[in-house]
């Protein structure tokens, strides 16, 4: 070998070990993420799938024999409910609201008579007239607030008035799944969204209302179609979950037990390079 021949450096292998036990440890910490997720949202999917069967076994303990009930528009949940206290040969008629416009209640009258209940199908306007001869009104919950307050289809707020008004019970259905740990007052809650218009009016028909005609550049005719109704605690006699039965003012406590306050912090928006945090709450409807 020449003298001027050297033998050539190898680096040292540690970094390279170091490096990848830090990506096998990132990589086993994303399997047992990915895995608790799976875990988690399954769950959820049973809760959701169950919480029907769960709250129509307590329906026996409310529905009474020859009572009259009312609810609107319709409700997996509380088809199952009625189906259950028939099913314990309880005989009681139920008076249906249509919900208008989008006459959910059609479906849900033609649901309960399949299933052998004693139905009346009324229309919204109707629901005053008819209150003093219904025991209870039950109904279904597209979310519970953190104050008790409930989102629902629109109308259900015009029911809850008229119920106060004649002392007559009015009964929430709604599994765990739609408590939701944020209060009507935060600013990240959406409490209405506004549908087409088409479901109210046809646009031919109405088409000489809805022109530009005034000169301002509006239409003569505005049509407003909101989707939900804010039905605060003080209008609640009871809520039936999967878990029982609650008083409004115990809801609060009840969405504590499923929410931390680290569960209403998502980290999913990137601004300016940074990370920052997005509060929020699923509202299901169901």
């Amino acid at each position: 070998m020449p003298e001027s021949a050297t033998i050539p450096h190898t680096p040292s292998s540690g970094g390279d070990s170091e490096g990848k036990s830090k990506s096998a440890d990132k990589s086993s910490r994303t399997r047992r993420l990915k895995h608790d997720i799976i875990e988690a949202v399954n769950e959820l999917i049973q809760d959701i799938t169950t919480c029907h069967e769960q709250i129509a076994e307590q329906a026996i303990e409310h529905i009474h024999q020859n009572e009259v009930i009312l609810t609107l528009g319709s409700s997996k949940t509380v088809l199952e409910f009625l189906y259950a206290a028939k099913e314990k040969r309880r005989s009681f008629r139920v008076f249906v609201a249509e919900g208008a416009p989008r006459y959910q209640g059609h479906l849900l009258a033609k649901e309960l008579v399949a299933r052998g209940l004693h139905t009346t199908l009324i229309t919204d306007s109707a629901v005053f007239a008819i209150i003093s001869r219904v025991n209870m009104v039950i109904v279904g919950a597209h979310a519970v607030m953190a104050n008790g307050g409930v989102i629902a289809p629109v109308g259900l707020n015009m029911v809850a008035l008229a119920a106060q008004k004649h002392a007559v019970p009015f009964v929430v259905l709604a599994g765990s799944h739609k408590l939701c740990p944020l209060y009507p007052h935060n600013p990240e809650v959406l409490l209405n969204e506004l549908r087409s218009p088409s479901e109210l009016l046809d646009f031919g028909e109405f088409s000489d209302c809805l022109d530009f005609g005034s000169g301002t550049g509006s239409p003569l005719l505005h049509v407003v179609n909101p989707a939900f109704d804010y039905v605060p605690p003080k209008l609640v006699s009871l809520f039936i979950t999967d878990t029982g039965g609650h008083n409004p003012s115990y809801m609060y406590r009840l969405i504590a037990d499923y929410y931390s306050a680290d569960d209403l912090v998502v980290q999913g928006r990137i601004a300016s390079g940074k990370l920052s945090s997005n509060r929020f709450c699923l509202l299901y409807s169901r």
